[in-house]
This record gives C-alpha cells, sequence and structure tokens, in this order.
C-alpha cells in the first residue's frame, strides 16, 4: 500500500503525544520506575500502575487528567520474542488518564483529533472496534464521521476490562491501522479481531465506568474514569511505514550494531536462526539496561530472576551467532544513545551498569561452557526422539545454574523434547524445602487486613523527628490474629495504628522504634514499628485493655533510638568514604541500621584490600573527629538532585525530600535524600569500626561495621583475646606476634623432620613396603598404604623406593591427606615401563574405587579422590591386575 502520511521518528511521536494531551490540560507526569510500589505486581507493566490510587480515590488530581509515556517489562512470551514482529519484553506505553474529569465523548474526539490531525493518518485506513453492547461508544465514533463498515463490534473477552469477578470495570474501545491488504489472509469479510496481520492495534481506551456486584448488576461508579495506552514502539512502526515492530528507528540502530559486532545479516521477514537472535538481542538490551538502572540486580528469584533470564538469553543467542567475547556493554551504551534523552535515569549510573552486565556476562559465560558440555553429553545418549529426563534438565538448573528455557532451546535445535513435568516436579521439591525451612513468603501477605486497613484509614502522621513523646494520640485500629478488632485486653502479640506516633517505622534500612503506648487502663510495650501502605503500625504486648477511639501517650525508647541514629549517620559517612576510595560506580544496594552496628550492601566487583578497608575507616573516622553538624533541609526533588544529593540506585522518591549532609560546606562530605534519623553531630558516633568486608552475590559486597558503644564493646572483646593469647603464649601482648612467628618457623622445621623421616629409608613402614616387594619377573613392585603424608609427598616416597632397589622398579601408593581425602601413586623406571607397567593405566582402573579422577604417562601418574575407605580395595585391585 502506498505510502499517504508523513513520517516520524520515535521521539517526535513520543514529543508529539504528550504534548498534545498536555495542550489539553492534562498534567505530564514521568515514567514510574519499573519496580512498583504496589507488592503484587513484579515489575511496571502498565501506565496506569502509577495512578492506582488516583482509581481508588485515595488521591484527587487537581488537573483534568493525566498524560504519561511508562516504561513498562513483560516477560510471560519470552519465549515468543524474537519469533515474530509484535513482541518484546520492554515496551514504551503512551497514556492519557482521567478520574472523573474526561467524559468519554471527550476521550475519543482527542484520540481522533491526534491520529488524525497531528499524526496526519489516513481516515481511510482507521479502524475501530467497541464492545458488543457499548452502543454509546459506537455513537461518538460515528458523531466524528468514522463509517460504520469501519466500526467492529467484539465480546467481553476483547473489549471488556475487569479488575476482577467484582468490582470497577468497563467497555474498551481499540483503535487499528489497516496495514493493506497484502499482509492479510485475503478473506473478504477480514476485519480487526482476525488473526492475521492485516489489522494492527495500536490504541486502546478503556471506560471503567461500572462497579460489578457480586449478583451480576453492574451499576455506574461515582465518576467515569479514563485509561487509554497507545504503544509507541507499534506506532513508530505505523508512522515509519513498517509492519513490524522492530522496524523502528530505534529497534533498528540495534539490530544494525548486532550486525556489526556478528558479521551476519538481519532480514526482515526471517523469525528464524540469525534474525532470530539479533532481534532477541536487540529486545532484551533495553531490557536489561532499564531494570538495572531502576536497581534491579542479578539474582535467583523475583526481579532479580526476570533479570537473570533475560541477561543470560541474551548473551546465549549471541554463542550462537558466533560471539564468543562480551558484547551487551556496547549494547548498553547504543540504547544510551537513543534513549537517554527521554530517560536521562540512564545516564546517572552507566559506569555500574556496565559493571555489573560485564561481571554477569563473564560469570554466564563459564556457566554456559560447563552446562553446555554436561548437556551435550546428556543429548547424545538419547536415541531419536527421545525426551531429556526432567532430572536431567534439574541438574543443569540446580547446579550449573542452566535456565530451563535455554535447556529447552538447545535441545528443541537437537531434535529432543524436555520433560517440563518431571522438571517442575523437581523444582516443587525443592521450593518445598526452601518453604520448610523460610518463615514466609513476603508475596502472600498483600491481600491481608493491613491492605484493607490502607485503604480505609489515612497515613499516619510522623512526627518522631522533633518529638521523643506526645500526648493525645488516638487508637485508629487495633489487630489481633490477623484480624482487625474493636477492643483488645491482655494480648501477648497485637498491632496497633495510631492517627500519629514519634515512633519511626522500619525503612530505608532503618530498624523500627521500640517504645510504650500508655493510658490509664492499659500499656502497651511496642517491640517494634512497621510500614504497612503508609500506615504506622506499633507491634507488641498489651498489658491492660485498649479500644479503637482510645487517647493514648506514645513515646520511643531513647538509647535505642540514639544508637539507631549513630549507626544510620555513619552509613551516609561509610557511603561516601567508598566512594572516595573505590570509586562513583559504587552505589547503595541494601542496608541493615541497628542499635549494634550497621550493615552495609554496595555495588563492586571485587574484593576490598586491606589497605582500601583501612582508608575507607579511617576517612569516615576523620568526619567523626571533625565533629561536624549533620544538617537536614526539606526540599524539592529536583532542587535536591540539583544541589549534589544521592538518591539511592534504584530507590524512588517523592516531589518533596529530606536531605541530609554532612558537614555545612557547599559540597559536603555526604549529602543523600534520607527520610531516616541521624544525629545532630559527627562526634556522637564516637568512633567508626569495619568488622568485616564480604559477598553477599555477583557484583555486591557488604560492609559490617560498629560505632560508639558497639565500637568500644568490639576493641574490648578484640584486646580480651590478645590478651588471653599472650597468656597463653606466655608473653606480653605486643609480643604475641613475634611469638606465633617463632612458633610457625618451629613447626615447620619440625614437620619437615617428620616428612624426612617418613618418606626417606629410615621409613618402617617404607622398608617395610621394599623388603615386601613383588618379583614380577622383568621388575619389582612395591605397593603401600602409607600414612601421615600429602600427596606431594609420594613423589618422595618414589624416589626412595627407586634408589634403595636396583634394577627395574615401579610402585603404587596411597595415603590419606590431612583433609581426609585419598591420594594414589604409580610409577616406574623406563625399563620397569618398558617391561610392561604403565602407570596411567594402573590408575584410570583404581581411581573409581576411590571416587576420583586422574591419570599420566607410562612412568609418572597420579590422582585424588573423595573415598578414602576405597584405599584398600585399590590397591588390591592394582595388585590383581598386575598379577602381582
Amino acid at each position: 500500500m502506498a505510502a499517504d502520511y508523513p513520517t516520524m521518528t520515535t521521539a517526535e511521536i513520543r514529543s508529539a503525544y504528550l504534548n498534545f494531551f498536555e495542550s489539553k490540560g492534562c498534567k505530564l507526569y514521568p515514567s514510574s520506575s519499573l519496580v512498583p510500589d504496589d507488592p503484587s505486581l513484579l515489575l511496571a507493566n502498565a501506565g496506569m500502575n502509577q495512578f492506582k490510587e488516583f482509581y481508588q480515590g485515595k488521591k484527587v488530581m487537581k488537573e483534568i487528567g493525566a498524560c504519561s509515556c511508562q516504561k513498562c517489562v513483560r516477560t510471560n512470551d519470552i519465549d515468543i520474542i524474537g519469533a515474530d514482529g509484535r513482541h518484546a519484553s520492554f515496551f514504551e506505553m503512551l497514556g492519557n488518564f482521567a478520574f472523573g474529569g474526561v467524559t468519554k465523548e471527550q476521550a475519543c474526539t482527542w484520540a481522533y483529533e491526534l491520529i488524525t490531525e497531528v499524526f496526519k493518518l489516513p481516515k481511510d485506513r482507521l479502524y475501530f472496534t467497541v464492545f458488543t453492547e457499548d452502543d454509546e461508544t459506537e455513537s461518538v465514533w460515528r458523531s466524528l464521521g468514522v463509517p460504520a463498515e469501519h466500526i467492529t463490534r467484539l465480546g467481553e473477552d476483547d473489549n471488556f476490562w475487569a479488575a476482577g469477578p467484582t468490582g470497577p470495570c468497563g467497555p474498551c474501545s481499540e483503535i487499528y491501522f489497516d496495514l493493506g491488504e497484502e499482509v492479510g489472509c485475503g478473506c473478504p469479510d477480514c476485519a480487526p479481531g482476525c488473526d492475521c496481520d492485516r489489522f494492527l492495534e495500536f490504541w486502546n481506551l478503556v471506560f471503567t465506568q461500572f462497579d460489578r456486584q457480586e449478583d451480576g448488576s453492574m451499576p455506574e461508579l461515582p465518576h467515569r474514569n479514563l485509561d487509554t495506552g497507545m504503544g509507541l514502539e507499534r506506532m513508530a512502526a505505523i508512522m515509519q511505514h513498517k509492519s513490524s515492530f522492530f522496524d523502528g528507528d530505534v529497534m533498528q540502530s540495534l539490530l544494525k550494531l548486532g550486525e556489526e559486532i556478528s558479521g551476519k545479516t538481519y532480514v526482515d521477514d526471517d523469525y528464524t536462526g540469525a534474525s532470530r537472535s539479533l532481534r532477541i538481542i536487540a529486545d532484551h538490551a533495553r531490557s536489561v539496561n532499564f531494570l538495572i538502572s531502576d536497581g534491579v540486580l542479578p539474582g535467583n528469584e523475583g526481579r532479580g530472576y526476570v533479570l537473570r533470564r533475560l541477561l543470560r538469553r541474551a548473551v546465549f543467542h549471541g554463542r550462537l551467532l558466533g560471539i564468543e567475547d562480551a558484547f551487551l556493554g556496547r549494547f548498553i551504551d547504543a540504547v544510551n544513545d537513543v534513549m537517554g534523552d527521554a530517560y536521562p535515569s540512564l545516564l546517572e549510573n552507566v559506569g555500574l551498569v556496565k559493571g555489573i552486565v560485564e561481571a554477569e556476562e563473564e560469570r554466564f559465560s563459564t556457566t554456559l561452557n560447563n552446562g553446555r558440555a554436561y548437556l551435550d553429553e546428556q543429548l547424545a545418549a538419547l536415541a531419536d526422539g527421545e525426551q531429556l529426563p526432567g532430572s536431567a534438565a534439574f541438574m543443569l538448573h540446580d547446579t550449573f545454574g542452566f535456565p530451563i528455557d535455554l535447556t529447552v532451546e538447545i535441545a528443541e535445535g537437537a531434535g529432543h523434547a524436555v520433560d517440563i513435568e518431571g522438571f517442575n516436579a523437581e523444582m516443587a521439591e525443592q521450593k518445598a524445602r526452601a518453604r520448610a525451612a523460610a518463615k514466609g513468603d513476603a508475596w502472600g501477605s498483600f491481600n491481608d487486613v493491613w491492605t484493607e486497613l490502607a485503604d480505609q484509614l489515612p497515613a499516619t502522621e510522623f512526627v518522631g523527628y522533633d518529638n521523643e513523646s506526645i500526648e493525645g494520640a488516638k487508637v485508629l485500629a487495633i489487630v489481633v490474629n490477623g484480624e482487625r478488632v474493636e477492643r483488645a485486653e491482655n494480648v501477648a502479640e497485637a498491632a496497633v495504628v495510631l492517627d500519629r506516633t514519634p515512633l519511626y517505622a522500619e525503612m530505608g534500612g532503618q530498624m523500627g522504634d521500640h517504645g510504650l503506648i500508655d493510658t490509664v487502663d492499659a500499656q502497651f510495650f511496642v517491640n517494634n514499628t512497621i510500614a504497612k501502605g503508609g500506615l504506622y503500625v506499633h507491634e507488641g504486648k498489651l498489658i491492660g485493655a485498649l479500644s479503637q477511639g482510645d487517647t493514648v501517650f506514645v513515646g520511643y525508647d531513647l538509647a535505642r533510638r540514639g544508637l539507631l541514629r549513630r549507626n544510620h549517620t555513619a552509613t551516609h559517612l561509610l557511603d561516601a568514604a567508598l566512594k572516595e576510595v573505590l570509586g562513583d560506580h559504587v552505589n547503595q544496594a541494601g542496608s541493615l541500621v541497628s542499635p549494634e552496628g550497621l550493615r552495609f550492601d554496595f555495588t563492586h566487583f571485587e574484593a576490598m584490600t586491606t589497605e582500601q578497608v583501612r582508608a575507607v575507616e579511617d576517612l569516615v573516622n576523620e568526619q567523626i573527629f571533625a565533629a561536624k553538624p549533620v544538617v537536614t533541609t526539606v526540599m524539592g526533588i529536583e532542587e535536591a538532585k540539583a544541589s549534589g544529593a544521592v538518591a539511592l540506585f534504584g530507590e524512588k522518591y517523592g516531589d518533596v525530600v529530606r536531605v541530609v549532609s554532612v558537614g555545612v560546606e557547599d559540597e559536603p562530605f555526604s549529602r543523600e535524600l534520607c527520610g531516616g534519623t541521624h544525629v545532630a553531630n559527627t562526634a556522637e558516633l564516637g568512633l567508626f569500626k569495619i568488622v568485616s568486608e564480604s559477598s553477599t552475590g555477583s557484583n555486591v559486597r557488604r560492609i559490617e561495621a560498629v560505632t560508639s558503644t558497639g565500637a568500644i564493646t568490639y576493641l574490648e572483646e578484640r584486646a580480651a583475646l590478645a590478651e588471653s593469647a599472650a597468656a597463653g603464649l606466655k608473653c606480653r601482648v605486643e609480643e604475641v606476634p613475634t611469638r606465633i612467628a617463632v612458633l610457625q618457623s618451629e613447626l615447620r622445621e619440625v614437620n619437615q623432620k617428620l616428612k624426612r623421616a617418613l618418606t626417606g629409608g629410615g621409613s618402617d613402614a617404607i622398608s617395610a613396603a621394599i623388603e615386601n616387594a613383588a618379583d614380577m619377573g622383568s621388575y619389582k613392585l612395591v605397593t603401600a598404604e602409607l600414612t601421615g603424608l600429602e600427596a606431594a609427598d609420594l613423589r618422595n616416597v618414589w624416589d626412595t623406593v627407586r634408589g634403595k632397589i636396583a634394577g627395574p622398579v615401579a610402585c603404587v601408593l596411597a595415603t590419606v591427606t590431612e583433609k581426609g581425602t585419598p591420594a594414589l601413586l604409580a610409577a616406574a623406571t623406563d625399563d620397569a615401563a618398558a617391561a610392561g607397567f604403565h602407570a596411567g593405566n594402573v590408575i584410570k582402573q583404581i581411581v573409581p574405587l576411590v571416587d576420583g579422577r586422574g591419570g599420566g604417562k607410562p612412568t609418572m601418574a597420579q590422582a585424588g579422590g573423595k573415598n578414602a575407605a576405597g584405599i584398600a580395595a585399590a590397591l588390591e585391585a592394582a595388585s590383581d591386575a598386575l598379577n602381582a
């Protein structure tokens, strides 16, 4: 079909859409993070996610509506991606939304105006669908000039949206673009809803106007809501006169990079082989970049698993294209080049994102090599058409870290299916074992009493920055055994929600406060404070009677809060010091602030050296000893970022934030966005001491540290250990290192003497073995199990045997090492080997008896194993094999 409308780039489409709805009075919202606030969602997958509270009536929008371009990730169709031109894991969703401020007639009118007057799409190529019973929407489209033959009515499966069996719901109307008869099925009655590729749906308008009841009735909602979504990539394909998601300018730039790196050619209508792999890499690279930029790190569950699966699948398809070296870092740069202007967050942590990608890519390359070798071995053993057993697929997943979808992909390429049921059964057993060891599933509590209370009650007002305690707080809710109650009396475990509280709820890594809620009739001893959807929940033990509506006194544990404040400020100092010592790629990846100390996880790609740990410790203590004021300021998020405040990697912030600065300089040592509690001056920390530095997983390190009283306790314990060691060594504390060095030197000398005695000619065991050597006719054979030796010592024993026996000689020796593992050695002089003794063959024959592996040449072979109990059988088997 001839081009009869103008061409627009993806950036021009995005800008035109958002500018259009802003001109209509809608407020422009930036895309929310891919990590949603809603615990029922794994990842943001629709534009309406961030507006949920407006739909629920918890928030009211001053403007008539909103518009946004939302970044989304969906992986439910991951296996199809690349095999057609429609599916993708990452996409952008243009949307406009209204919560009573826009009528259905306005929404349709605006949509028609945008696509015909701004995008200038030809009216004769536009088609519309409406719900079967929705006369109102059809009437609106007809009034705008859409001919009846361009409107199709579809049923509930296609054109009706519902949040669930009951609740908000309403009809949809979809807009399609006719790509031409040449890409269709050829049927004369072909229309939207047909399974062919002729009609491309690019905009869906959802009119949420009913409240479905349990009896099936659907009264109107108090106000009608509007939720529309236009797929940007689909619109780009249309506006660039293409038919595939992958044919737009953004995806084409990534596909060209894939061609350059791999040397393969992309064919737009080929959905197999190299073209499929190039699509997968281009798509997955976008998802990987955006996910990591929003704070998701590779892992084995939840979002981390989604990221790891996408990243590894891209690496695997790179291998299929013949790319052996790391390559995804170049795709990260390419994505930033074409999308960084629209999403500046991509450019904030480029070094970190590329570091994580490169480390994961390198790690998976090793996994791929090891797992592929095992899988190829398993596949080679199968008969034609035979299934790969589920146990083998699970072994690949559990031992080699090999994703099941890659196992399926490789197996199918070799002509074999995978026993998925068997694999799932193995996985279910593993999960059952994990559940038995776990306390519970964090997702399982989403539909509990707190979800309901968060919808019903106002958010708790936190007054604990400036107040240690308050009078006159009101009890809004009491929960016992997961149920809301009006009154409770003498309960060992309960939860209380107040209208306001000075107790800090656990968040941002800082543990929740302990404290007391007090009335004339009751005392509620708070042993934890947590946040549930805007509510501060006080958990604890109730003595006496407490009722909903009671007015109470509430205060926090001063000493405990003091320790928490010190350790929280220490995490800020530590973060800044790590950046200074290790580099700007360091980002916080989690923390725990407790009264006893602090735990700080951060992104870094290798263990810190002793010198680096000491340098970080010294920097933090410099700030403490300088007695710098800690200043907290409330400001707008953009002003805060402009001031240089550090926004935690992957964290989400509101429009107004608290900024905590250590020092009053224009560029202080530390300045972070933080809602936690802090000291007034760094001197309150007293002292900072790092206790340990370790790994918590790929690309993440962990520091544990203590301050103030915790640091004193730690140093006192260390001093006590040193004094105890000195007493045992009968020397002064300062002499302990020298005394240990002397003892180590003496021990080495004794061990060497012992080894010489055990392996030399004076050893009774070796002398007995030589005396009992078997005469094989053309050479003598010594077999012996020796004690107290290591694998390397067996060579010295062989030297002794060779020196003591004149003429051709061979030996088979064994020992149990200090670690409890068996070691074997077979050796022969050249003339014994010429006479028929082959050390390598002997070892290969007997090593299975000790569960080991090994081999070697005719004159020398060694092996190790796992089963020391098999040594006697191994030596006997050697004698039998040699007819000794």
